[in-house]
């Protein structure tokens, strides 16, 4: 009896964790850069990465992977999911608590994995922040200008699912064997009016509105206000309710609309992967603005896996300092907010693929990832509330 009292006081005095270890679970921090360098998920390894450059970190990232659904027969898979934010972080990060959740219940309903539960998850995240919008209109209307950009993969039963909105990007790469090289494969269709089709499109949807696409300072953007055509929030322009006072004038369209200007409708590739398929680099536009695929397909090919994302955070970087004819040791020194000047809120997460694992995911037994850039972690069978303060 006196040894398990003893027990007991040392597990009560000890300290609860060792702070390397956990360091080595949540992922360290470098000033305004946050990395994990390698992890394990179902089908491999995984590197991720986050550099902020705006006084609130308005990108937002997870990945996930064990159940994809509430029943543990379920399906087993891998999530990532990568959240643009503008306007402010409330969209991203209502995304990043509820986007995973809402297709876990809907894969459960199902009992299956689905390019439509995809959609639903999408479409239920949307509704939900819509609602969050019309609660806090009357003490906060410029909420209904914040929104995010919204990009997901799902790996499920050797399958690869991309869903996006909006202008982040999901680069595969694909070994060839004759020559070794490893080709890079963009999975993602972005919607940035930058593109002459995502152009095409809005001018179709809307023939009576000549000023629906306007070049300004020799960037295109919907109404002269916002550069990408699809989104999750961004209810301004996508409801004529809120696109009044107290609205600051800035957003607010000059003419009553009926039609909304941007969708919520998600691009989704369904993709079977193949033994040649090595890694899948998920990343917001701050990466892409900087480096081309194949560049960012090489420098990940050419390194050990361990370290993949930060390096391709640091490539990044040190060409947004060459730009502006600056050192890269300079760029780190300037802090946040006057960061956003030179680079964005850049989030990199490089999925590896193992052949091994990938088709045998669903019947193998392992313990489950939550982790999300900055390093917070949820219990993997937790519920977020259906509201988040924001």
């Amino acid at each position: 009896m006196l040894s398990e009292l003893m027990n007991f006081l040392r597990a009560c005095f000890q300290p609860s964790s060792d702070p390397y270890a956990a360091a080595e679970i949540r992922g360290r921090q470098d000033g305004l850069l946050w990395y994990k360098d390698s992890g394990q998920h179902l089908n491999g390894e995984f590197s991720m990465s986050v550099i902020q450059a705006n006084n609130l970190l308005e990108d937002q990232s997870q990945i996930e992977s064990g159940s994809l659904s509430l029943h543990e027969s379920g399906p087993k898979g891998t999530f990532v999911g990568v959240y643009d934010g503008h306007g402010g972080p409330e969209t991203s990060r209502y995304i990043c608590d509820h986007l995973f959740q809402h297709l876990k219940r809907l894969t459960s309903e199902q009992d299956l994995m689905s390019a439509d539960v995809i959609r639903k998850a999408f479409q239920v995240t949307e509704e939900g922040f819509l609602s969050i919008v019309r609660s806090q209109w009357s003490t906060n209307p410029q909420i209904a200008a914040v929104g995010s950009c919204c990009l997901v993969g799902v790996i499920c039963d050797g399958t690869l699912y991309v869903a996006n909105l909006g202008d982040s990007r999901a680069v595969l790469g694909r070994v060839v064997k004759a020559t070794g090289e490893v080709l890079a494969i963009q999975l993602s269709t972005e919607h940035n009016v930058s593109n002459e089709s995502t152009r095409q499109e809005l001018q179709s949807l809307h023939p009576d509105d000549p000023q629906v696409v306007v070049l300004r300072h020799n960037v295109w953007r919907v109404k002269g206000i916002i550069q990408i055509s699809r989104s999750i929030g961004d209810v301004y322009l996508k409801k004529a309710e809120f696109n009044r006072e107290p609205l600051y004038a800035k957003f607010r369209v000059q003419k009553p609309f009926k039609k909304p200007f941007l969708s919520s409708e998600p691009a989704i590739s369904e993709i079977q992967l193949k033994p040649d398929d090595q890694f899948v680099i998920f990343a917001s536009d701050g990466l892409w603005e900087h480096l081309s695929n194949q560049e960012v397909v090489d420098i990940v090919h050419s390194h050990s896996q361990n370290g993949s994302a930060r390096r391709l955070v640091r490539a990044a970087l040190q060409v947004a300092a060459k730009k502006r004819e600056m050192r890269y040791s300079d760029l780190k020194k300037i802090g946040r907010g006057v960061r956003r000047h030179f680079h964005d809120d850049i989030t990199v997460v490089v999925v590896f693929l193992d052949t091994n694992l990938l088709f045998k995911a669903s019947s193998t037994k392992s313990s489950s990832v939550s982790l999300r850039g900055g390093g917070v972690n949820q219990l993997p069978n937790s519920l977020s509330p259906v509201t988040t303060p924001v």
